[in-house]
């Protein structure tokens, strides 16, 4: 071999084996010198006052968790914790399997500004050792992850939201011009039960707006034309029909069973029903409503926004409120207008953005043009106004069609 051979051989040596390699056990010590740690006792303690954090894998949350714990995996944690946890001030215990993720999860949320931050030390395992409260959380199937993988990315959404959707109960009165749009879009987006309120027939006319139906099921009464299509879509939704009528004798037994109520009607006695109805039993309205090329949402939250009454005391004569049958409306604005209930009531559902409460949105399809307009409770208002007497009655009296009115 010769000497330069040798001296190649040292000098590779040499770089091999370089200045010295940290350990893990030496990276974990030293991000443990630079968070704080608390054992489980102290951590709940702070239940009340805390965010809980749970970065361990989907399989073991799976098998049980802190209860109201937020479920974000360590590998997606710098990419989703702003989403998840915008306020940066906010106190949070983070804990894994055993301590040691949360201590490295703790360290970059410091580094990402997170500025009240501890790890729990032992974590879930001693937690649930030390006889401390925990759940089995409720969580999607593969299949489910798979069909609502769009929501998950939301983190508005998020799988707690998807399972919130998934547990939810609305329903929708009238399955036509707007009701078709909106079941269909609230059963793709996986609320768990649907009622449908209609006693109504499938009819050819009704096909060049209400997207429920088709040729085949011309003449199949409206509830189960309208089941044959949710369920279509998403085998997850139970579709619950009511083919009736609504009236004084049946509404607040309807309204007891749902979380929210998407109001596709079309005339004034059932438009006062249901804003009474709405009133007495606390349950949120999203309203639409159209007429020839102009459309109308908002959400009669109530106690909280204006009722139906606050905006509408009383009827317009029947000159100036022609209905969709005599004036005719624009197909497609259905689905503008049942689309925009549909995002209403998600939103309602998850309690995320702001909703049109307190707030008419109006469209001009012809105009392509939205107006937001504010709309206040009247604190005189026979149905919401202070000492009013809410009385579940029928209003023949008030049998003309709104202005706008929705073809049935």
């Amino acid at each position: 071999m010769s000497m330069g051979d040798a001296g190649w051989r040292v000098a590779n040596r040499d770089a091999r084996e370089g200045p010295e390699v940290a350990t893990f056990r030496d990276l974990l010590s030293e991000v443990k010198g630079q968070i704080r740690e608390i054992d489980p006792a102290g951590a709940e303690n702070l239940r009340s006052s805390a965010t809980f954090l749970d970065v361990r894998e989907a399989d073991e949350y799976e098998q049980g968790a802190i209860p109201g714990a937020i479920h974000l995996p360590r590998g997606f944690l710098e990419v989703q914790v702003e989403g998840r946890i915008p306020e940066k001030t906010e106190p949070i215990v983070v804990y894994c399997a055993g301590g040691t993720r949360s201590a490295f999860a703790a360290k970059s949320l410091a580094d990402l500004g997170y500025s009240d931050v501890v790890s729990m030390a032992g974590g879930f395992n001693r937690w649930k050792d030390e006889g401390r409260n925990w759940q089995a959380p409720v969580v999607l199937t593969s299949e489910q992850r798979n069909r609502y993988q769009r929501h998950l990315l939301l983190p508005e959404v998020s799988e707690s939201g998807q399972q919130r959707l998934l547990e939810s109960k609305v329903l929708m009165l009238g399955a036509g011009g707007l009701g078709s749009p909106a079941a269909l879009y609230l059963a793709a987006a996986g609320v768990g039960t649907i009622g449908i309120v209609d006693m109504d027939v499938v009819d050819a006319s009704n096909l060049q707006r209400q997207i429920l139906h088709n040729m085949d099921r011309i003449g199949m009464r409206k509830v189960d034309s309208a089941k044959a299509a949710l369920t279509a879509i998403n085998p997850d939704v139970k579709v619950i029909t009511h083919d009736v009528r609504i009236g004084a004798d049946n509404i607040i037994d309807l309204f007891k069973g749902y979380d929210l109520v998407v109001d596709g009607t079309d005339n004034f006695p059932t438009r006062y029903l249901v804003n009474d109805a709405s009133l007495l039993t606390n349950t949120p309205v999203v309203h639409g409503s159209i007429f020839r090329f102009e459309g109308q949402a908002t959400v009669f939250h109530p106690y909280v926004g204006p009722c139906y009454r606050c905006i509408v005391p009383e009827p317009p004569p029947p000159e100036l409120a022609p209905s969709c049958a005599e004036a005719g409306v624009l197909g497609v604005l259905c689905g503008i207008i049942g689309s925009i209930e549909a995002v209403e009531a998600v939103k309602m559902l998850l309690g995320i953005g702001n909703p049109l409460v307190g707030r008419l949105l109006a469209y001009d399809a012809l105009e392509e043009e939205f107006r937001t307009f504010k709309v206040r409770r009247d604190p005189n208002c026979p149905a919401c106004g202070e000492g009013a007497e809410i009385v579940i009655a029928e209003y023949d009296q008030l049998c003309m069609p709104h202005v706008f009115a929705p073809a049935s």
